[in-house]
């Protein structure tokens, strides 16, 4: 009996330390996300906070079709605008019947509406997979964009719908006329509904979603209709998107066109492949960076598209696997204590980077304002210097600091793959594989 005692708590071992590590990831999010508004106080970094909560939402609802079943689609702001939709005529049907509904469980509603128009729409994108269903979505964002400027009855047109939140009933003496008590509604919603999609990967489902991204064909083969379980992961991927665009609509007290843009499809895509699609934790920091990227970058230069762009491009060329997949491929150097030997090429490596952006940036602000703003002064300000864009030297300098880092990219590729090499044969040697 006690060798049978004895075994089972060796095989309940590292079940217990992963929950432990869930538990204490889950418990440091809400410290975390709790504790920043006392923080940073001041109203715009409050509204880049709510910004991200919702991006953060929106982002892992796309990685259940993206990560989880490996549907690529060019249209998942379909949703997330009809959620914000929903929720704003909502907001306004509530307080002209004087209904006591209070305004934290409204983002239900736009969960309700996304997982509607999922429904509808799935049944007819998720007969195809592969190319074929991200054209279907594609062309579904255009009808749907389309649609929100010529039914102005419901979509208001191009001026959208608006509302105000503080119209409904007060509750435990909140009602949402600050900043700060919209961040922590944000925050309860991000809470509750990335616990709910993380349950859901652990699901025998989300495993299911995993085999037919793999292989549909194994999938069938074992019994499970991939037709099926493409489409009711699009149908949770819509009822998440619908949440995230409710609270959007709550946010800014407005639903318009907007919403159903190729250009939010294109940001929530971006977020979750630079963040990594492999990694439950890969779209929260991709929804964090792009947030925090949009929101600076927009105040600083003009094409901040650009850059968005040349991110995504550098990402597929260089860390295919996103963020997450590049912080999770140390851990194991972590836990052999081997990662400190590549800290010196890391710094090097650092330092390369930012010298080829410094020149990237400069080359491309310089080209911009010569070929945009042509009529303005030829001056602009990089670092605080002011820089006459016909100057020549100034083209020089330019070339000269991305020639630099790109040389010094290249002359550091060999010493830091030997310097992983060895660092990855001393993990081997402290800790030998199976």
């Amino acid at each position: 009996m006690s060798e049978m005692t004895a075994s089972v708590i060796a095989r309940r071992g590292p079940a217990a330390a992963g929950l432990a590590r869930l538990l204490l990831f889950w418990a440091g999010a809400v410290a975390i996300l709790l504790v920043l508004p006392l923080i940073f106080r001041s109203g715009s970094t409050l509204t880049m906070l709510s910004l991200t909560g919702i991006a953060i939402i929106f982002a892992l609802s796309y990685n259940i079709l993206l990560g989880q079943t490996g549907l690529l689609s060019f249209g998942h702001a379909v949703y997330y605008g009809f959620g914000a939709y929903f929720t704003v005529h909502a907001i306004n049907a509530i307080t002209k019947s004087g209904l006591p509904v209070p305004l934290p469980v409204l983002p239900l509603v736009g969960g309700a509406a996304g997982l509607a128009f999922a429904i509808i729409f799935g049944w007819l994108s998720t007969k195809r997979s592969g190319t074929a269903f991200a054209m279907i979505t594609l062309g579904l964002a255009e009808l749907a964009g389309s649609s929100s400027l010529i039914l102005r009855s419901f979509f208001g047109g191009e001026e959208g719908i608006t509302t105000n939140r503080t119209k409904l009933p007060v509750i435990f003496g909140w009602n949402f006329a600050t900043q700060v008590q919209v961040y922590y509604l944000i925050v309860f919603w991000c809470l509750v509904a990335g616990a709910a999609m993380y349950a859901l990967t652990r699901t025998p489902f989300g495993r299911i979603c995993n085999a037919v991204r793999e292989n549909h064909e194994r999938a069938a083969f074992i019994g499970y209709n991939p037709r099926t379980i493409r489409f009711i992961a699009f149908c949770f991927a819509g009822f998440f998107g619908g949440i995230a665009g409710g609270l959007a609509g709550i946010n800014f007290e407005l639903a318009n066109a907007a919403l159903f843009s190729s250009t939010q499809s294109g940001l929530v895509l971006l977020a979750t492949f630079i963040g990594g699609t492999g990694y439950f934790l890969g779209p929260i920091l991709g929804a964090i960076l792009v947030t925090y990227l949009q929101t600076a970058l927009s105040d600083f230069t003009d094409i901040w598209q650009l850059y968005f762009g040349l991110l995504f491009i550098l990402t597929v060329m260089f860390a295919p696997g996103g963020i997450a997949h590049l912080i999770m491929m140390h851990r194991p150097l972590w836990r052999a204590g081997t990662v400190w030997g590549l800290l010196p090429s890391y710094v090097l490596l650092i330092l390369a980077i930012l010298i080829f952006i410094a020149g990237g940036v400069l080359s491309l602000e310089i080209v911009n304002h010569v070929l945009a703003k042509a009529q303005e002064l030829p001056t602009i300000t990089f670092l605080g210097f002011g820089l006459n864009t016909r100057d020549w030297r100034v083209w020089g300098l330019a070339i000269a600091v991305t020639a630099c880092g790109l040389l010094a990219l290249r002359l550091l590729s060999r010493p830091l793959s030997a310097a992983w090499d060895r660092a990855y044969r001393a993990t081997q040697a402290v800790r030998p594989l199976p």
